[in-house]
């Protein structure tokens, strides 16, 4: 259980991470939250979810409830389902921390939409836990949006164990709120595994995204590779934390990481820390961080086509993230992806 979702069990906010914490210095709650609210009510859904117009089954977690289902997916072996997974929260000033657990069976190909959804005002404090568990040989392809009001604290963390073979593609797209932090823990068994882990935040205002993974690499001839993107505008705070580690035995290991954000203004905050622990030999590991501004060259160079200022910085910023959304195989999904943060970038825009 997490340092949040043991606070709102217990009510004690001297559970909850703080600064001091070195994993959570940038995000940490206990500074933010004086008391932990009283449970959420149940609640009802929002309108339709932003993964609506992909052919799939809705699971429902409405104010920390999965509502039809009963909190546990599973994936026979040999299926190709897909599924929404929608995390709503429509409490006034309430808390509640769901715990969903996922597995997806031998063989087996599951698409899992996901999305974070709240009520504007609600101030809602939310910590959702997944336990996902792919055997031998499965695949799961993990999409995220999340778009939460701005008085909102929300984490999400998931634990995933693979089998040998099994395969991971993860994507999370996020717009922040007052505290907001995707979480993922990977326990990489090698053996022919492989990994992928994408991210990308769109931040305006005084929102906060933090964005933090840990993979451990067990076993030899595993496959990570990882690219997050962030654009950071008026007082916005993007972070990116990710630890690869690579344990004694775990020769042939390939593991790569990427961070790149742009800073669209002079009080924007970007705040990264991607780290390598290597204990075996024979690997093949590598990350690189970047955190700059635009181009004015590529600005000016639109201007004199005919393109105006904004319109040239939406078009610039499109295509810096647009790398992180053509990875995303699953073709209706991407479109959403992409038509989603052309609407994030737009709105930077006006």
């Amino acid at each position: 259980m997490s340092g949040l979702a043991a606070a709102i069990a217990a009510r004690d906010p001297d559970l909850l991470p703080s600064r001091r914490d070195e994993d959570w210095r940038w995000t940490g709650l206990r500074e933010l939250i004086r008391f932990v609210p009283e449970p959420s009510p149940v609640g009802e859904t929002l309108s339709a979810g932003p993964w609506a117009g992909v052919h799939s089954d809705e699971l429902l977690v409405v104010n920390g409830r999965p509502l039809n289902f009963p909190g546990l997916i599973q994936i026979g072996p040999g299926d190709r389902p897909t599924a929404q997974l929608r995390f709503i929260s429509t409490a006034d000033a309430g808390s509640h921390a769901p715990h969903i657990r996922i597995v997806v069976r031998e063989g087996a190909d599951f698409t899992l939409l996901e999305s974070y959804e709240g009520a504007p005002g609600g101030a809602y404090v939310a910590s959702a836990e997944l336990e996902i568990d792919l055997a031998e040989g499965s695949s799961l392809t993990r999409l995220i949006l999340a778009d939460e009001p701005d008085d909102a604290v929300s984490v999400s963390r998931a634990d995933i164990a693979l089998g040998a073979k099994a395969r991971l593609q993860q994507t999370v797209l996020a717009t922040g709120a007052r505290r907001q932090r995707f979480e993922t823990h990977i326990a990489h068994p090698g053996q022919g595994a492989n990994v992928r882990l994408d991210g990308a935040y769109v931040l305006a205002a005084k929102l906060h995204s933090d964005q933090t993974t840990v993979v451990t690499h067990a076993g030899e001839g595993g496959v990570t590779n990882q690219l997050t993107k962030g654009v950071a505008t008026d007082q916005a705070r993007g972070v990116f934390q990710g630890r690869i580690v690579v344990k004694p035995g775990a020769d042939g290991t390939d593991a790569r990481m990427g961070h790149h954000a742009l800073l669209l203004s002079d009080r924007a905050e970007v705040d990264a820390k991607p780290e390598l622990e290597i204990y075996a030999d024979d690997v093949q590991c590598a990350h690189g961080n970047t955190v700059g501004a635009l181009s004015d060259e590529a600005i000016f160079y639109a201007r004199s086509r005919g393109i105006t200022e904004p319109e040239a910085r939406v078009m610039l910023t499109a295509a810096f993230l647009g790398e992180v959304v053509e990875r995303i195989e699953h073709e209706p999904a991407r479109e959403i992806a992409r038509a989603w943060v052309e609407a994030k970038l737009g709105a930077l825009g006006r």
